[in-house]
Order: C-alpha cells, then sequence, then structure tokens
C-alpha cells in the first residue's frame, strides 16, 4: 500500500491519471448524514456547506518527502437537485407543520481517532463513546506519521500490526462472545475477515466488497460490528430501540508496537432531524 513501484497496481493506475501534471476531471457524492436520507428538503431552509481540504502530505504519495508537489483544483462546481412541488401539495405542507415538525430520519456519522503508542503490546481504549450506543462501529488501525500527513506514506493503509486478540465492549458486555483472536503470521484470520460481511449485513447475500481474504492482512485490516438486537444496522424498514451505554475496545498485539498506531472508530447512529414551521432546525443529538 505504501509501494510506489510497479507491484502497487492501484498506485500505478491513479499515478497515470495525473502524471505529467494532467488535467482531470471527478464528481462525486457529498458524504453528509443530511445527504445520506432519501427525504426532500422543506421550502425556505436555509442550508451551507463548507469543504476543507486535505494537505498534499495526506492525499499524495510521492516516495521521498525531499520532493514538493501540490494539488490545484481549476474549477468546482456543486449539483444540486432542486424538485418543483404542487402548490397544494405545499398549502398541505403548511397545515400539518402548524401542529407538528417535518422529521428526517438519517443515519449519523462519526469517526474517533485514538492514538495507541508504541512499545506496548496491549491498549484498553475506554469511552469511546459515552451516551447513545452506535448501531454500527468499524474499526481499523493505521500509522500515525500517515495519518497525519506523510509524502511516502497512504493514510488509508490499514495494517494488521499482527493483533492477536480484539473485544468491543457495550455496557461490560462482550461483543463477539469470544473475543476475535487472529494469527496473521500464519494466515489465520477468517473471523476477523468475516466481520466485514457480518457487519456490513452482506453475510447471507450474494454480494461482495471488492475485497479479497488474501487482501484483507495486506492493508485492508478492517473489524466490523453490526451492534442491533437484529443485525439490522444495513435496513431502511425500521429502527431499533436507541440505547445509551459505554463502548470500549481491548485489543493485543504478538509483539511490542515499534512505531505509534492510530485506531481509527467510525461509528453511525440513528437520529433525527426535525424542521418546525418557522424554518428553525433541532436534532436529538448534541454536535
Amino acid at each position: 500500500m505504501d509501494s510506489t513501484d510497479g507491484k502497487n497496481i492501484g498506485f500505478v493506475k491513479r499515478q497515470e491519471l495525473i502524471s505529467e501534471s494532467k488535467e482531470i476531471e471527478m464528481i462525486g457524492h457529498l458524504y453528509g448524514d443530511i445527504f445520506n436520507q432519501d427525504k426532500f428538503l422543506i421550502n425556505g431552509v436555509e442550508m451551507s456547506v463548507k469543504l476543507v481540504r486535505s494537505r498534499e502530505s495526506f492525499n499524495l504519495i510521492v516516495g521521498s518527502n525531499d520532493v514538493k508537489f501540490k494539488v490545484c483544483i481549476t474549477d468546482a462546481t456543486l449539483i444540486v437537485r432542486r424538485a418543483r412541488i404542487n402548490p397544494s401539495i405545499l398549502l398541505a405542507h403548511q397545515k400539518v407543520l402548524a401542529s407538528t415538525t417535518a422529521k428526517y430520519p438519517i443515519t449519523r456519522a462519526e469517526v474517533k481517532v485514538l492514538t495507541i503508542p508504541s512499545g506496548v503490546q496491549g491498549k484498553t481504549l475506554d469511552n469511546i463513546f459515552l451516551g447513545q450506543v452506535p448501531k454500527r462501529c468499524i474499526i481499523g488501525f493505521v500509522n500515525n506519521s500517515a495519518f497525519n500527513g506523510s509524502l511516502t506514506k497512504n493514510p488509508f493503509n490499514f495494517e494488521n500490526y499482527g493483533i492477536n486478540s480484539f473485544s468491543l465492549y457495550i455496557d461490560g458486555q462482550q461483543i463477539p462472545s469470544k473475543a476475535l483472536q487472529p494469527s496473521f503470521n500464519n494466515s489465520i484470520f477468517t473471523s476477523a475477515y468475516h466481520t466485514l460481511f457480518s457487519g456490513t449485513g452482506i453475510h447471507f447475500l450474494n454480494e461482495g466488497n471488492g475485497i479479497s481474504c488474501e487482501q484483507y492482512g495486506k492493508g485492508y485490516c478492517l473489524l466490523a460490528f453490526d451492534l442491533t438486537p437484529d443485525l439490522s444496522a444495513n435496513s431502511s424498514t425500521h429502527w431499533n430501540l436507541i440505547k445509551h451505554g459505554s463502548v470500549r475496545i481491548e485489543v493485543r498485539f504478538e509483539s511490542s508496537l515499534i512505531q505509534t498506531i492510530n485506531c481509527i472508530v467510525y461509528a453511525e447512529f440513528d437520529n433525527i432531524i426535525e424542521i418546525d414551521k418557522n424554518r428553525n432546525v433541532t436534532v436529538d443529538y448534541s454536535s
């Protein structure tokens, strides 16, 4: 993943797109919570969008810190879909808003970053989330200097670091009931790899995720957990009761870490955004 030679096929393909300072065009979705729900936003609600660029040391891999490159954005356009609603529907909306609010169920995403110093062989990360318990967690480990920005390292290289025991705890209840105990040096990590399917709701479906078992231990080592009672974190048809408590992680490595690493915890929560007749916006979580 950190290599800049021909063996890193993904790097070579991306390099070809921008070699010799070629200009490329890209388009993508804004991954904000409000943009990931299906309902139209009612009229008269002000919205502002702020995009913050990452540093070149984060989004470029050069192979040497002595070589300086930069990314120039020559043009940017925000594409927004607008719908013309029948006036009778708008009038009906106003009548309903006189007695209640417009409710937008969202899947709120939150990312926590925790540092594990070099020299340790095991670590307990307490109170990662204190309050509302997430419905899904995905955890990975990445080099600290790569995360902070390095021209020679890939910040999306989720290495296994010789993990030989991993547990997630919700209010003291261990998930899974038996700790994951992979042995990456012996290519024994099927249970850990399977979490990419069970934790994302595709373990009983004829679907994949583009990550092979062979690739998993070589830069794609992510652990996913569906924390809902009926494994429905992927479902859009119903919600589960919101629980409150604390989340902690216990992890051990085969040997002491030789470098400082970051534990990245991505979590999803069920929440609601409400808008009243005066277009005031309220949420049921603390931002």
